[in-house]
């Protein structure tokens, strides 16, 4: 397992990319009580066959990082996919959810907490991921130049985006209230939360992921629990909001270029997927009869 974080390590692979397959592979390996590349394919087809049968889909999260963290340690190996008839994993092409600014504005209206409204101000007016907004530390913040230093993003890549002014607002009187030490969301794990029904969420918003930050969890709880209070019945997620920011900025003619850089995207093709969900204004989707009424009415023909 060492070699095998080594090998992640040389590649720019981040550490929770290591954690996320090795925990997969060391699944398998406790499962048969041998390293993976010891056993039979037949034997790796029946595991992946009972992963299958609790997924809902063969491309379910569980089912796929097994094969991808195999795929991995074959490759630090030198041995090909082959060596243990690992499947190709079927791409399931989804339009992403998009909320409208309307849904926006009834989300932050809903959250209660100031720590939660800048959560969802900024995973959607920074297009955060969620492990961004954890991540976000005092010095990232530029409130002179309005800007947000995302450090180390995904693919270990750093980028800056535009910071709003009610977001700086926001931020510097949370800040002067809570005093935050490293991180600007902590994960409050030491001291007594009058947040949420914590009988039920309690480990959710405090257990903090081996460090002080704010959990995965209770971001992710946060946002869908303030969107169900908001009146949404879209299946709303952190990440939705960050499609919600990319649509957005493109509806309003930022180029896509820009939205790429903005993103952090690493493909435009990533960023083009946007432009299936936007209604750019010169080109919205319309029914030509409503250009045929216009028309008539603009010249004067009688209904």
């Amino acid at each position: 397992m060492q070699r095998f974080e080594r090998n992640i390590s040389i590649l720019g692979r981040s550490k929770r990319t290591f954690d996320n397959y090795s925990r997969h592979v060391a699944a398998l390996a406790l499962h048969f009580g041998k390293v993976p590349t010891e056993l039979d394919p037949e034997d790796i087809k029946d595991y992946l066959f009972e992963l299958q049968k609790r997924s809902k889909t063969p491309s379910q999260s569980y089912f796929k990082h097994t094969v991808y963290g195999l795929r991995f340690l074959l490759k630090t190996e030198g041995l090909p996919y082959s060596y243990l008839h690992l499947p190709a994993i079927p791409k399931v092409k989804k339009l992403p959810t998009i909320l409208s600014r309307e849904e926006i504005w009834r989300m932050l209206q809903s959250a209660e907490l100031l720590k939660h409204k800048l959560l969802i101000g900024l995973i959607y007016g920074c297009g955060l991921r969620c492990m961004e907004v954890r991540n976000i530390k005092l010095q990232h913040l530029d409130f002179d130049r309005k800007m947000l230093h995302i450090v180390q993003g995904k693919g270990s890549k750093d980028r800056y985006v535009p910071l709003s002014e009610h977001l700086i607002r926001g931020l510097k009187t949370f800040i002067s209230i809570e005093n935050p030490d490293q991180y600007l969301f902590n994960g409050n794990h030491n001291r007594n939360i009058e947040e949420i029904d914590l009988k039920t969420h309690q480990n959710a918003l405090q257990k903090p992921d081996f460090d002080s930050r704010y959990s995965q969890r209770g971001v992710q709880w946060v946002i869908k629990t303030i969107s169900k209070k908001a009146g949404i019945t879209k299946e709303v997620h952190t990440h939705t909001l960050r499609h919600s920011y990319a649509t957005h900025l493109l509806e309003e003619g930022v180029p896509i270029i820009m939205v790429q850089k903005l993103l952090g995207h690493e493909r435009i093709e990533s960023t083009m997927e946007y432009l299936h969900v936007c209604q750019l204004s010169d080109q919205k989707p319309h029914s030509p009869l409503d250009t045929v009424f216009a028309l008539c009415r603009k010249n004067g023909i009688p209904k």
